[in-house]
């Protein structure tokens, strides 16, 4: 499997379903979208960007709810050779200030919701970019002077005639990483890393083809949505449902049952929410033949309740922003729950230990990735780079164990990861258990110094509406399960745990929250 070294991944993807213009490639909240008319929407964009002044790999800001009019602007980007610089939609004006700077946008593509944000952002930072295009119906909102509206940037340009050329390690596009610790790091990917996910992932795992209809909770600007919501059913000619809100599980049913996607991308939480709901959909309900997990490990309990209540599988995985999506995974007909499955064809998996050799089957090591889909670094952050893409090697933060089988389980994150009388304890093993028992909702286990200094294991949990339990009861119903060192010492109930946009749990701002009590 080889790509040429002339490629433009718009183009691409275009001629792939240029014989299927008249087939809906979206639907949003406003409407649907057709393979044709994504491609002259696209085209149009870039010919507008040029039209702009921005010249091949310059920056633009991609500040936008998921809509229609995101992929015609990635893509639009891509085709014209510029670098889009997908960015969440729900951080503070300081952060997109730094973006902004540290990008060096030259132009941003906003949707009309996030143009207060936007402003305010650049207000501060200092950083103007010379063109702002904001995607909003006509006249909703006052622009700013020399602003454009996205449908006028559109009709007022002819359809870029042909692409740019570009080179399949040419930058194509950047994604930040989530800043859980310190400044988000501008990771970026070149065009020819989407279509490796899209032939080792997307196709043979998946299975996706043009009849499937995909729905992704995870939004497009994740690395995990960007190949769930426009890598993968595009590169087959399937259908994507877009929803612009928070994939809360009432907007979520909506959607299942409305436009019954046969396939839904979500995360662990999401998941667990969504059982827990009181309005969970019959089976009979809905149209879903599989489902994809992916963002933290999804425990065993969660996808067999899953699959009791809807009879299809949740495919679990895991994949990083540095290696643009999933590089270990379940398979249809190969699933064992309670892991993450095997390294994906294409991509090579080694465990290391503190001494950087390779770890045995049922030993806790670091995870490192070897594949053709890894970022090319982390803009103007030496030092993180380095550190991260070793060689071939990605270095992933994670830890795993191998069973002899060749299945690998997820062992907490390298800084997560806890040594209770010398012995490595995974909190996410502690936090599955604890959502065993009936009355749980969520869970999440930090190390915590006792009396003597020595580091032992709390737990914050969350319990389900009307769900009771005792501290001393849960602490009873892990001790039973689990070796008896690995049992929370201490338990705190609270109502919510502090999570990421992507739904992580944030460990880090518990133990914060422990040196200030």
């Amino acid at each position: 499997m080889t790509l040429p070294t002339r490629f433009n991944f718009a183009e691409h993807l275009f001629a792939l379903n240029r014989g299927r213009a008249e087939r809906t490639a979206y639907i949003d909240d406003r409407g649907t979208l057709s393979y044709g008319q994504l491609e002259d929407r696209a085209r149009r964009l870039a010919a507008a960007l040029k039209a702009a002044g921005i010249r091949r790999e310059e920056r633009v800001l991609l500040l936008m709810l998921d809509s229609h009019d995101w992929p015609v602007s990635f893509l639009g980007c891509l085709y014209a050779g510029i670098v889009p610089v997908a960015v969440n939609t729900l951080l503070t004006p300081d952060d997109y200030a730094y973006m902004l700077d540290h990008s060096r946008a030259q132009a941003a593509l906003v949707s009309g919701a996030l143009l207060p944000v936007l402003q305010e952002a650049m207000a501060r930072g200092g950083h103007e970019v010379q063109t702002l295009i904001v995607s909003q119906p006509t006249g909703a909102l006052p622009l700013p002077e020399g602003a454009k509206e996205f449908e006028a940037a559109l009709a007022a340009a002819a359809p870029l005639a042909a692409p740019v050329t570009t080179a399949s390690d040419d930058p194509g596009f950047w994604l930040y990483s989530s800043g859980s610790t310190g400044k988000p790091k501008g990771t970026v990917h070149t065009q020819g890393n989407l279509w490796w996910t899209a032939e080792l992932f997307g196709k043979p795992v998946l299975g996706l083809t043009e009849a499937d209809i995909c729905f992704s909770a995870a939004k497009l600007y994740f690395a995990y949505g960007l190949g769930n919501a426009l890598t993968f059913p595009l590169s087959v000619g399937a259908t994507v449902v877009l929803m612009a809100e928070r994939p809360t599980p009432d907007a979520t049913f909506r959607r299942w049952v409305e436009h019954q996607p046969t396939v839904f991308f979500g995360a662990p939480t999401g998941f667990a929410g969504m059982l827990a709901s009181p309005r969970l959909p019959a089976r009979e309900a809905v149209a879903l033949r599989m489902c994809s997990s992916a963002g933290e490990a999804l425990p065993g309990e969660i996808a067999q309740r899953f699959k009791s209540h809807y009879g299809c599988d949740i495919i679990d995985g895991i994949g990083s922003t540095e290696m643009l999506h999933v590089f270990i995974s379940n398979r249809p007909g190969d699933v064992r729950y309670g892991t993450t499955g095997k390294p994906v064809d294409g991509y090579e998996i080694e465990l290391r230990g503190e001494d950087g050799r390779p770890v045995g089957d049922g030993e806790v090591g670091d995870l490192y990735i070897r594949g053709p889909s890894s970022a090319l670094m982390y803009w103007t952050n030496r030092e993180k780079s380095r550190d991260t893409f070793q060689g071939g090697w990605t270095k992933s933060g994670d830890k795993y164990t191998r069973d002899a089988d060749g299945y690998y389980t997820y062992a907490g994150r390298s800084d997560d990861m806890l040594k209770v009388s010398g012995i490595y304890v995974s909190p996410f093993e502690v936090e599955s258990t604890l959502m065993q028992h009936p009355a749980v909702l969520e869970a999440a286990v930090i190390g915590k110094e006792d009396a003597e200094g020595l580091t032992k294991t709390k737990a914050f949990v969350v319990l389900k509406d009307g769900g009771a339990a005792t501290e001393e009861e849960l602490k009873a119903f892990v001790k039973e399960r689990l070796a008896p060192y690995k049992y929370p010492r201490f338990l705190e109930f609270v109502s919510e745990l502090p999570k990421t946009a992507t739904g992580k749990i944030q460990r880090f701002r518990l133990r914060e929250k422990e040196k200030q009590a």
